[in-house]
């Protein structure tokens, strides 16, 4: 597929940016900044700017491309690109730069005949993440139908993308899926902060326990682009497991104590639930920091 993917010289863009093109497919990044990637070509881009956003989108990805008969389309948008969380910039400016970065390139891809369009929402919009003090969710495992009332301006951009989302998928028939991304890790992350996460359990209740290991994040992405006809969807993305040693019933008792427990659990399995993706994309995570550390509950 030739992909026009945007923020791929982020956290988690960079991983998974060339994760597509080992894939096979044609990645063009837009960013502000280059990946600086053999395999991706980058194209320097204001994704506030509808004009720039749309002059990319009905553009050349390479050289190359001069020699075909004609110029081609792209195939897929897979917009990642974000001020990725709160205490980057001012909240009005995160607001801003997230609703109509997202806003344009839904309009210039749907206008432009694209029928796909993969985009990054974000574990915050339950509201638990960036919230003020003590929050918890409704109840457990959280999946796509627990509410989305954040308070925090990021987290209420992407729900507002998600609404963006819907409303241009509901007007063009195409498929818009939104990815409700939880805290990503990069692999040598795991060294670096995975033992303090299993020492104290406490440090991960604000991502609800949970990780995405960006090399998982990349297979998300591609079983999207792989997966044709579901409209409209939004799926938690997570791995399998929690990022913590603490079993989900020692959670329970420490931080979810009155918290509704809507079904039975496995032992590690994670809080936020990836059923949905499982299910009607056939995601299955295949990494998990106990490649890399040894469970210290377990012998």
């Amino acid at each position: 597929m030739r992909i026009f993917f945007t923020g791929g010289s982020g956290k988690a863009g960079r991983h998974v940016a060339p994760y597509l093109a080992e894939q096979g497919h044609q990645v063009t990044n837009a960013d502000l900044v280059p990946l600086d990637h053999p395999d991706v070509h980058d194209l320097t881009v204001d994704l506030t700017d509808a004009g720039e956003v749309y002059s990319a989108l009905a553009g050349l990805a390479t050289f190359d491309e001069l020699d075909l008969p004609e110029k081609p389309s792209y195939d897929a948008v897979v917009h990642f690109a974000a001020v990725p969380a709160i205490l980057r910039t001012a909240d009005s400016t995160t607001y801003a730069t997230n609703v109509l970065s997202t806003y344009n390139i839904l309009e210039a891809a749907t206008r432009l005949g694209i029928r796909k369009v993969v985009f990054a929402s974000s574990e915050t919009t339950y509201g638990v993440c960036f919230a003020q003090g003590e929050r918890r969710p409704l109840y457990v495992p959280v999946d796509e139908e627990h509410p989305t009332v954040p308070e925090d301006s990021y987290a209420m951009s992407k729900v507002a993308n998600e609404v963006t989302a819907r409303s241009f998928q509901a007007r063009t028939g195409v498929d818009v899926y939104g990815l409700r991304i939880n805290n990503v890790i990069e692999p040598h992350e795991y060294a670096e902060m995975f033992p303090d996460f299993l020492d104290d359990a406490g440090l991960r209740r604000r991502n609800i326990f949970a990780y995405i290991d960006v090399r998982d994040l990349g297979l998300m992405v591609q079983r999207c682009l792989e997966t044709d006809g579901l409209g409209y969807e939004v799926f938690n993305v997570a791995n399998a497991d929690m990022s913590v040693a603490a079993t989900t019933s020692e959670i329970i008792e420490r931080f979810y104590d009155g918290v509704e427990v809507r079904r039975e659990m496995g032992r590690d399995e994670t809080f936020y639930a990836i059923d949905k993706a499982r299910e009607l994309v056939g995601f299955e995570p295949q990494h998990s920091w106990r490649d890399v550390l040894d469970d210290p509950r377990r012998g």
